[in-house]
């Protein structure tokens, strides 16, 4: 991905979703032909000049300091996630003054002791996923849960690649336009910490190329940290599933993500984690057939 169009489409479009009213801008009974603020205005907000706003805002991050980085953040209102990525492509900017060459990342390994880990985990769903949201290890429950996912899909189970190109999807996510969102704004996120991943690369060109609305939902440039919240799943065996789920970067795993979705004591939802973890138990590893305890 080239960084100088990722920083320029990022800052215009951060731009574009601030209005004056929100910026505090005196607007003086002046038309305006956009919404949002115009660069000097951005630039007297971070204290800048003109200019040197509009360089950064053509892609030019590489020379700017931390302390401008912090300058623009704050006139553009950026919430944690577009924060962190703004200062994500300011290192790729940086890291390209040495010419990087786009990458093939190298195969991540799951270690024994945390496929252990998960595998301990009995009454929760609990998987391992990278950046570019393959699915790397998960516990038997788990593959019980995403029974759709490892029906359809070729080894690695992608979580993009299902939510935007196979059908089944919007039954799966009750609220698919939500995960669809977060699903882009998790990559987007990821292509700013390792712009120079090939295989990242070339999952965002398969998505573009065969989805539009995964196209039009890239190109907003959309960041956001996903780390806790409430899930809804339709389950095609046990029907309607609401979990809260905890994802956690692993230190001594750069590059990896644990997620673990729990149901509330007492809810339904317990109860149908609890059929599908009796239909998984049997099965260690392999694929779980629920379909088979209902005959």
């Amino acid at each position: 991905m080239d960084n100088r169009t990722e920083v320029r489409e990022f800052l215009s479009t951060r731009r574009a979703k601030i209005t004056p009213d929100q910026a505090g801008v005196p607007l003086y009974g002046q038309r305006r032909r956009v919404p949002g603020l115009r660069r000097e205005e951005v630039a007297q907000l971070a204290r800048v000049s003109t200019d040197y706003y509009t360089r950064l805002e053509k892609g030019n991050l590489r020379g700017a300091s931390d302390s401008v980085l912090e300058a623009i953040a704050r006139a553009l209102q950026l919430d944690d996630a577009e924060r962190a990525h703004l200062f994500d492509l300011a290192r790729a900017a940086r890291a390209g003054a040495v010419r990087e060459p786009r990458r093939r990342a190298q195969p991540q390994q799951v270690r024994p002791s945390v496929q252990h880990m998960l595998d301990s985990m009995t009454t929760a769903t609990a998987f391992l996923r990278n950046g570019r949201l393959d699915i790397l290890a998960i516990n038997p429950l788990g593959r019980a849960f995403y029974t759709p996912l490892y029906n359809a899909a070729a080894h690695p189970v992608n979580l993009a690649r299902y939510c935007f190109l196979d059908p089944s999807a919007e039954d799966f996510y009750p609220d698919w336009e939500e995960a669809a969102d977060t699903t882009v704004a998790i990559l987007r996120t990821e292509a700013g910490r390792d712009p120079y991943n090939r295989a990242l690369t070339d999952l965002v060109g398969e998505l573009a190329t065969r989805s539009d609305v995964f196209r039009t939902r890239w190109a907003a440039h959309d960041v956001r940290l996903h780390h806790t919240g409430t899930k809804r799943f339709r389950h095609p065996l046990v029907g309607d599933l609401t979990v809260g789920f905890n994802a956690t970067e692993l230190p001594a795993d750069p590059g990896l993500t644990l997620t673990v979705y729990t149901a509330e004591p007492g809810s339904p939802t317990e109860e149908k984690l609890a059929l599908l973890a009796s239909w998984a138990a049997p099965s260690d590893h392999a694929q779980p057939d629920p379909a088979a305890d209902r005959t």
